[in-house]
């Protein structure tokens, strides 16, 4: 995994964010025993594609103004609601086999075959709270539900995790369930309009 590079940004110019994505930069904050809030700004460019990579939850690698690498855990990263262009990230610095708690997508497997059959899933969960170190946090958690059938309820207990992996949330929490498609008013009122015209 490369290192991203965080250079100090100065907090005290006017409009400063603004003008660093301007410019292809995104803004941030590192928070942690070390940095002390650190304001940085990072190229947009090689963020994005460590992201690619981690996840927006994950961890990433990164150098201040060239230092040695460390370690932050992404705690906020927010898009631009038109572009979704990353506009300012929250890092957390973390020590060396230091836990931590964060968000881990849950990734349904066969969802397409699940319709093909005329049945959706209701999702409950998009995510699941674990603990773990850093270097063993997961991109996503795939659960496979090819096998679903009409009423199949999926709990947290249901995920199967690495043995490193902690699951913080209630194991009896719903995270989806599998009913026949619904049809609409709409679907129905065509229905009976395609009808009539046969008549």
């Amino acid at each position: 995994m490369n290192s991203l590079n965080l250079n100090k940004r100065e907090a005290n110019i006017p409009n400063n964010a603004k003008k660093l994505r301007r410019t292809g930069k995104v803004p941030g904050i590192l928070y942690g025993k070390n940095s002390k809030d650190f304001m940085f700004e990072v190229g947009e460019l090689d963020l994005c594609r460590e992201i690619s990579k981690t996840g927006e939850h994950g961890v990433l690698n990164f150098e201040l103004d060239g230092s040695s690498s460390h370690k932050a855990l992404i705690k906020d990263l927010q898009r631009d609601p038109v572009s979704h262009k990353i506009i300012h990230l929250d890092l957390e610095e973390l020590e060396q086999n230091q836990k931590i708690i964060s968000s881990v997508p849950i990734h349904y497997v066969g969802e397409n075959n699940l319709n093909k059959r005329g049945m959706v899933l209701q999702k409950e969960r998009g995510s699941i709270k674990v603990e773990c170190t850093a270097d063993t946090l997961p991109k996503h958690i795939d659960i496979n539900i090819n096998d679903s059938n009409n009423g199949y309820v999926y709990r947290v207990g249901d995920l199967e995790v690495a043995s490193e992996l902690s699951i913080i949330d209630d194991l009896e929490t719903v995270i989806a369930s599998v009913t026949y498609e619904r049809k609409t008013v709409s679907d129905d009122m065509e229905e009976i309009e395609e009808e009539n015209s046969h008549k």
